[in-house]
């Protein structure tokens, strides 16, 4: 059996390759690095992070969790009808098509697919699409657990991925202040792509797909799925720097991921816990998203122009800045001894000595330190260095 079992896990992997959720997924991610690199270039005149930077890591970041989320899955023996992933499979690609990754945290799309499921159950709704019969389920007989659990295992993903990518893929932003000088804005829209098994109990899949993966433990036949699960996140920051607000809020969801774990083993027992833990886990994660954009409000930029010298809106990854260990928010006092307090200034202060350039810089304590790095003819003009202007 244990050979039977590893190839129809090999057989699900290949399967997973037809999921049309994962090829809309992939063309999100082409079009975000797109949009990004576009708004970068109108504000900054080059683009900070490649084009195709947010399709590499949609599916390496979330490698290792994803492998952890399937051990978890089939190790507790987690099972969801699949009528459950084919809504999940709809409430995302709707997510991805109208670029609103709000819809598309866990706990949102994995509460609204329970919603629909225990409806059409006590609707007795039911209708076939190319020879399969959607019908609802009675919750209480499995999915009032597995649906809490598996919001809060993929809520925790969420959380972790957000404090280690978020602030990477903030991109800068050029606002007007109401007292009319520029503010930079940080925006980080996102997504990624955890490949999850997952196991469909019954022949589900023999009436119409006879040749799906299917495997036999005593009596009861399963079906293995490699399913796509897509993670959207999008947050604008403005009064506090990105690298100190994205952990925080990944912390956040992370902990209500904790507590849906916790109440979905609960549930096994008592039910309407399931139905209860997911309608808090969606209040929470709401409050949570509109709490850090009511803060980001225009009255007050951690990064904008200062009277003690040039502040830095971004760093372009692997330049002479960056090995620095110049990050934005910082500002620049001198250069090769001379006062800056512009892009011009820097780059004739950057020219007293073409090989060599000595900083004096501003951290975000406020305590003034001392940098400097070996220029070479291929380092970018401006050492990597994006100002505010």
């Amino acid at each position: 059996m244990d050979s039977t079992i590893l190839i129809e896990v090999l057989k699900s992997i290949g399967r997973f390759f037809i999921n049309p959720l994962l090829y809309i997924a992939v063309i999100s991610a082409i079009f975000l690095g797109y949009q990004r690199v576009k708004r970068e270039r109108k504000y900054f005149k080059t683009r900070i992070l490649g084009g195709w930077s947010e399709l590499k890591t949609m599916f390496f970041a979330g490698f290792v969790l994803s492998l952890i989320v399937s051990l978890s899955s089939i190790a507790i023996g987690l099972t969801v009808p699949l009528e459950f992933l084919i809504i999940i499979t709809l409430i995302s690609m709707i997510g991805l098509l109208l670029f609103n990754y709000h819809l598309l945290s866990p706990i949102i799309v994995i509460a609204v697919a329970f919603v629909v499921v225990a409806a059409m159950y006590w609707q007795d709704w039911s209708f076939e699409i190319l020879g399969f019969e959607f019908v609802g389920h009675n919750v209480a007989d499995g999915l009032a657990v597995t649906a809490p659990i598996l919001a809060g295992v993929l809520l925790m993903a969420e959380g972790l991925l957000i404090r280690r990518y978020g602030a990477k893929f903030a991109s800068p932003i050029v606002e007007t202040t109401k007292r009319g000088f520029n503010g930079i804005a940080y925006f980080s829209k996102k997504i990624w792509v955890l490949p999850v098994f997952i196991i469909i109990p019954g022949d589900v899949f023999q009436g119409f797909l006879p040749y799906w993966p299917h495997f036999s433990l005593g009596q009861e036949q399963f079906s293995l799925v490699l399913f796509p699960f897509v993670i959207g996140f999008q947050q604008l920051v403005r009064k506090v720097m990105p690298k100190y607000v994205y952990p925080e809020l990944g912390r956040s969801i992370i902990f209500i991921g904790e507590l849906l774990l916790l109440v979905g083993f609960t549930a096994y027992f008592f039910p309407i816990l399931g139905a209860i833990a997911l309608a808090i886990g969606v209040i929470s994660r709401t409050i949570i998203g509109i709490y850090y954009k009511r803060k980001e409000d225009r009255d007050s930029y951690a990064v904008m122009r200062s009277e003690k010298g040039a502040m830095i809106a971004a760093v372009l990854p692997d330049s002479p800045a960056e090995k620095m260990g110049l990050v934005a928010g910082e500002i620049i006092q001198r250069v090769n001894g001379q006062e800056v307090f512009s892009e011009d200034e820097l780059y004739k202060a950057l020219q007293v000595n073409a090989a060599h350039c000595r900083l004096e810089v501003i951290d975000h304590n406020q305590e003034l330190r001392l940098t400097q790095h070996v220029v070479h003819n291929e380092d970018h003009h401006k050492i990597g260095l994006l100002l505010v202007k």
